[in-house]
């Protein structure tokens, strides 16, 4: 497979193992190495922002050192802002005063041609929406990140253009056919965990006192772990085709979705930014 202008970037979610795709991201931005497509869930659009914007380290920064600095995961922000990632520094703080994100950069670079998709689900209808923000407008940009990346049971639901939305990756984990449907046969995809995996819990049908006022979000809850997996092996019978590149961990990820362990992150970080290096060096003629 060919790496061109035509070649789609589809990025995993995966909560905290979603260091491993900043990884990756700020080695392709060391070398220079841009999508003009790019679709992300959860965790990877969160990360694919300062991919957009051109920033390397900054997600690296965010989910690692302002971690240890701030500790921004746990039961005390879901009990007082009804998250349980803190949503006031990691939407407001950080992208305007911690960790300044580039906007300008961002909005310049979606005015020259580059698309980049955030996959959220829609509790009312129960299905993957795929938005965008071109017009300059940063605060909706940080919604669709943060609706992207909420999680179900321990995030409030978010509005986003008058319609309650969730973590695209209860209906979408890894957005490779969305990529295809937009015209880009051929796609990059950067997974959180290792070939092979499978979640191998069992799915369990939601009560109805669980979002009551969402049937069909219950419903994809309660086949929300098979429906993951067929994605999986989605993933690998394109890789066997040829018809994806596909960049994941080699070995088992110890890292949890809620993950605190800075070590642990930091080598699964390590890890992603060597794999993408050496993507480069394989795939892309480099100068």
């Amino acid at each position: 497979m060919q790496i061109d202008r035509n070649t789609g970037l589809v990025l995993e979610g995966g909560g905290m193992r979603g260091v491993f795709t900043s990884g990756v991201l700020d080695a392709f931005m060391k070398h220079g190495l841009y999508f003009r497509y790019t679709v992300a869930v959860s965790a990877g659009a969160c990360n694919g922002l300062s991919y957009i914007s051109r920033q390397p380290r900054r997600a690296r920064i965010s989910n690692i050192d302002m971690l240890a600095k701030y500790d921004y995961i746990g039961l005390r922000h879901l009990v007082t802002q009804g998250c349980i990632f803190d949503p006031e520094l990691l939407y407001h703080r950080f992208p305007y005063e911690l960790v300044p994100f580039d906007y300008d950069e961002y909005f310049r670079n979606c005015g020259r041609g580059e698309v980049f998709e955030m996959v959220m689900t829609n509790c009312q209808t129960g299905f993957a929406e795929y938005l965008t923000e071109t017009s300059g407008d940063s605060h909706r940009l940080n919604e669709l990140a943060r609706a992207s990346s909420s999680l179900p049971y321990v995030s409030k639901i978010v509005n986003i253009d008058g319609k309650p939305m969730l973590d695209g990756g209860i209906v979408d984990s890894i957005p490779v056919m969305r990529a295809i449907e937009t015209g880009h046969e051929e796609n990059v995809v950067i997974c959180t965990r290792n070939k092979g995996w499978r979640d191998t819990s069992r799915d369990h049908k939601q009560p109805k006192f669980v979002y009551r006022n969402y049937p069909r979000l219950r419903v994809l809850l309660s086949h929300r772990l098979e429906a993951y997996n067929r994605q999986l092996d989605l993933v690998d019978e394109l890789e066997a085709s040829g018809r994806i590149l596909v960049i994941r961990p080699e070995h088992p990820v110890v890292v949890g979705r809620m993950e605190k362990d800075t070590q642990k992150l930091e080598a699964l970080y390590e890890e992603g930014y060597q794999l993408g290096e050496k993507f480069v060096v394989q795939h892309v003629k480099v100068g």
